[in-house]
């Protein structure tokens, strides 16, 4: 039995043992934790073994139902996409078992690892699908499974809320990519892949634009996102982890996928790729600036990557579409590498959040403040994954950007709206990395720096060593990435491959300006430690006083004089009106002895409130109009469903 279906299995034995010892809450996580553990790090390595060795794609197909054939293949794109999937749901598996500590709710905990290995069989196997049924059966499974990780607090209303929310928009993206199956189809005739790239480019446009629709629908790209804010917050941090790191990925896969099926010329869906990461990047950074909460701040900081990926692979396809070599190489190399850096450092922020939510039981960024003291090595970790998302070196999210950019400037001398896009992609990654350093300033200064803003806070102590162990594992990927960029910068290269046109690109050849950069950025990061060790041991022998600061005019200064997170990013997001809108609320000071002064800013998704004036609340009194069908007379049911039948088979 080849490697990949045994970690597959051993996976599924973890969850399945899971539901058989709940009643032993100990033994049920540590056989669950390390069997999930040890199917992924085989997973992994297989995945690994494919890439670099290049050895014959895997292929394995049996009949089902003896109606269609399920049908899997390993090639060099589904074993990129493989790494992220094994990788960080490995570490999530440990970080879960302290952080899922709750005894009275073990049949919960023993159901929510189920759905787990459940969630990561149906991940693998959407990546590794090789026609159309086996495709969308597995992708249903991946969206089943984590509907029932994301409600695993169900008795909280705002959570089945959630839960709903992700339900519909999973639901409704599914719609959309059976759509565009149903294109496919009926210009093929047939379930496999081999035949879609002879469709009419015509129907190939339609197809795209259809699992484009769907398929983002579960990355998170803007308009489709808005279940993202929701669901992470809902679930438990390991999860939001998972499904923010991984999950909202394979989305991307399935648009890569389709595209690399469809082989299109047109230079119209490089475009339309661009124009929707430039949305989503641009806006999710700015919408994250505004928020308060600090999982529901990393969820939009999900929306901004995926804007940052999408560009890398509009880049490529652009590329692709003029026969620009390297443009398209660096293209795709940049976005399939920013996939799995952007695992990493979100499921180490979202580790770090979840930390902190243990720690003090609240995700308001205005009730924390001085946990750096408190919680070091989840200061530390959180400060290592802010850098990074940031896209500075010495940290991996500055290598894929790096490739964007360098992808970008060689697309320079196209025309037309190609060249104005290809000008855009470079100047909004630069202010989507500007607005995200900003945004992370924002946290670290206001959630580990300063002093504490609740009790909560004040009396928080640092979380359990598996957590830390956890998010140091991910930190130190985060810089190893950025250091030693060579081994991710070529696998991401060879996924790459899979394209025609760059089936012979030699990207040898670049990678020692990508090295140079690389070994500049880690001489810095030497220099700043020395300087720092330095400053410590002169400080050693000091003794350290303390005393009070210039009030300003004020003599009992207190907490709450601080910066808070709306009025640090206030200026910010005002300039990105009319796109965002923001309600304020200020009582105002109307008399010469004013009393209690309140003001509150929140920041509005304008998307959410386009689809709820435009489309939920017209459907909701529509339905509202049919209710008189639903009387509870079973005859007329009855008659209902004859109608119906009688109608069909008319048109059939």
């Amino acid at each position: 039995m080849d490697t990949f279906l045994i970690a597959l299995l051993l996976i599924a034995a973890g969850g399945l043992q899971a539901l058989v010892t709940f009643r032993a809450y100990l033994l049920m996580k540590i056989l669950a934790v390390s069997t999930i553990i040890g199917g992924c790090g085989l997973g992994l390595y297989n995945a690994v073994n494919q890439i670099f060795r290049q050895v014959e794609p895997f292929v394995c197909s049996c009949e089902w139902l003896q109606i269609f054939t399920f049908s899997l293949k390993i090639d060099a794109v589904s074993a990129f996409f493989l790494i992220p999937v094994f990788a960080i749901s490995a570490v999530a598996a440990l970080y879960s078992f302290q952080y899922m500590g709750d005894k009275e709710r073990s049949a919960a905990t023993a159901a929510n690892y189920f759905f787990y290995a459940l969630l990561i069989i149906s991940m693998s196997l959407v990546v590794c699908a090789d026609n159309l049924i086996s495709f969308a059966l597995t992708w249903e499974l991946m969206s089943i499974s984590s509907f029932f990780l994301v409600i695993y607090d169900f008795h909280k209303q705002a959570v089945r809320n959630a839960g709903y929310i992700y339900f519909f928009f999973t639901q409704a993206g599914a719609l959309f990519i059976f759509a565009g199956f149903g294109c496919i189809y009926a210009h093929t005739g047939s379930f496999s892949f081999d035949a879609i790239a002879a469709i009419p480019e015509s129907v190939k446009l339609t197809a795209f634009i259809l699992i484009l629709i769907g398929c983002g629908s579960k990355a998170g790209i803007m308009p489709f996102h808005i279940w993202l804010p929701y669901a992470h917050p809902a679930a438990p941090s390991h999860i939001s982890a998972v499904m923010s790191g991984v999950m909202i990925k394979i989305g991307i896969y399935g648009i890569v996928r389709f595209y690399l099926l469809l082989a299109p010329t047109s230079v119209l869906f490089g475009q339309l790729i661009i124009v929707l990461g430039i949305v989503s990047g641009i806006l999710g950074v700015v919408y994250a600036l505004g928020k308060h909460d600090i999982k529901r701040l990393l969820a939009y900081h999900s929306v901004e990557n995926i804007g940052i990926i999408l560009l890398g692979l509009g880049i490529g396809m652009l590329g692709v579409a003029t026969g620009h070599k390297t443009m398209a190489a660096f293209g795709f190399a940049g976005g399939l590498l920013h996939v799995l850096n952007h695992s990493i450092f979100k499921s180490l922020l979202f580790f770090g959040a979840g930390g902190l939510l243990r720690q003090t039981g609240t995700a308001a960024i205005d009730q924390l403040g001085g946990l750096m003291k408190r919680m070091p090595f989840t200061g530390r970790s959180f400060l290592v994954g802010s850098l990074s998302i940031s896209g500075l070196p010495p940290f991996n999210g500055f290598i894929s950007e790096f490739l964007i950019y360098y992808g970008a400037f060689h697309g320079l001398d196209l025309q037309g709206a190609s060249f104005i896009l290809t000008n855009l992609t470079i100047l909004s990654l630069a202010l989507i990395g500007g607005l995200a350093a900003a945004c992370f300033t924002k946290v670290v200064g206001i959630v580990f720096l300063g002093e504490a803003r609740s009790e909560a806070a004040a009396q928080a102590s640092e979380t359990g060593s598996l957590i830390i162990i956890s998010q140091l594992i991910l930190a130190l990927f985060c810089l190893l990435i950025g250091i030693f960029p060579e081994p991710f910068v070529r696998a991401a290269f060879l996924a790459s491959r899979s394209i025609p046109l760059l089936a012979d690109f030699d990207s040898m050849q670049f990678l020692p300006v990508l090295s140079n950069i690389a070994r500049t950025a880690a001489l810095f990061l030497i220099l700043f430690l020395l300087i720092a060790g330095i400053r410590k041991l002169l400080y050693s022998g000091k003794e350290i006083t303390q005393s009070g600061t210039w009030g300003c005019g004020f003599t009992q200064p207190t907490v709450r004089m601080q910066y808070t997170g709306a009025s640090y990013a206030d200026s910010m997001v005002d300039f990105f009106r009319p796109f965002v809108r923001v309600q304020k609320k200020y009582s105002g000071i109307n008399t010469v002895f004013p009393g209690k002064t309140t003001y509150s800013s929140h920041v509005q998704d304008t998307s959410e409130t386009g689809l709820t004036l435009f489309l939920v609340r017209p459907i909701l009194y529509l339905l509202g109009k049919l209710r008189w069908m639903q009387h509870g007379n079973i005859q007329l049911y009855i008659g209902y469903i004859v109608l119906a039948i009688v109608v069909m088979l008319i048109f059939i």
